[in-house]
């Protein structure tokens, strides 16, 4: 049955700038002052939009742990999936969204994750990572002041399944030789250093320090999440490489 409302995704997403807000978002998390830059508008009116956007679920919002002043906005890609497919069953059932297609052969694609110590967040999202592509990649990760692997993260994968990487703790200078095709940093310490690593696409996923057992379970699901929809990017990139 037809309807005259429509779906909540449309309405929440169909003004130009929220929709220009969600673009830009899909792909790294930013601050205010970086969506106003690049949208080229003032800052209570990206405020206000962005604001329309956390109130549908649609953008979370969580202060930088470089410096408390400024907040990273993030797309909520759960919730737009859901919102989505929803959108697209509203008009068809064919038009759910589905899960990527199995990667083809091909070159392998160069992915590097990046946070401070490499002891906890850069290392879990390798070991996830490896878990779940099938992609032919190379994944690495590091950080800018290596520290141990944390034991929390150890236990974290283990009740997972997974191994941790078993490079150890390694500094980013190791790795500025060839260049990756995606780097992504998982602290807003480190992404506000900006390393000096060669990469064609960066993006940056705003995810705090885990500091007892349960932050790191919460952080396996976290990055879990956000790297089961990172695979369809990776898939892209290993096609258009083919």
């Amino acid at each position: 049955m037809g309807t005259d409302t429509p779906p909540a995704f449309l309405t929440a997403a169909g003004h130009p700038v929220r929709w220009r807000l969600l673009s830009e978002l899909a792909h790294t998390d930013l601050a205010v002052h970086e969506l106003t830059t690049r949208l080229g508008h003032p800052q209570n009116l990206i405020s206000y939009h962005l604001g329309k956007l956390r109130r549908a679920g649609l953008v979370t919002a969580r202060r930088s742990s470089a410096d408390g002043r400024d907040t990273y906005y993030a797309l909520h890609l759960a919730h737009c999936s859901a919102m989505l497919t929803g959108t697209g069953a509203a008009l068809h059932p064919a038009l759910r969204l589905r899960p990527p297609a199995p990667a083809r052969p091909g070159p392998r694609v160069r992915v590097l994750f990046l946070c401070t110590g490499n002891s906890a967040r850069s290392p879990m999202a390798e070991a996830i990572l490896r878990r779940h592509t099938t992609a032919p990649a190379e994944i690495h990760s590091a950080g800018v002041d290596p520290r141990p692997l944390h034991r929390y993260a150890v236990q974290a994968l283990a009740a997972r399944g997974m191994d941790p990487p078993g490079t150890g703790p390694t500094h980013v200078s190791q790795l500025t030789g060839a260049p990756f095709d995606h780097v992504i940093t998982l602290c807003d310490r480190v992404k506000e250093v900006c390393p000096d690593v060669d990469a064609a696409d960066r993006a940056h996923w705003s995810i705090p320090e885990p500091v007892d057992r349960p932050d790191f379970d919460h952080l396996a699901d976290q990055l879990t999440e956000r790297i089961g929809f990172f695979l369809h990017r990776l898939a892209t990139t290993s096609e258009e490489a083919s």
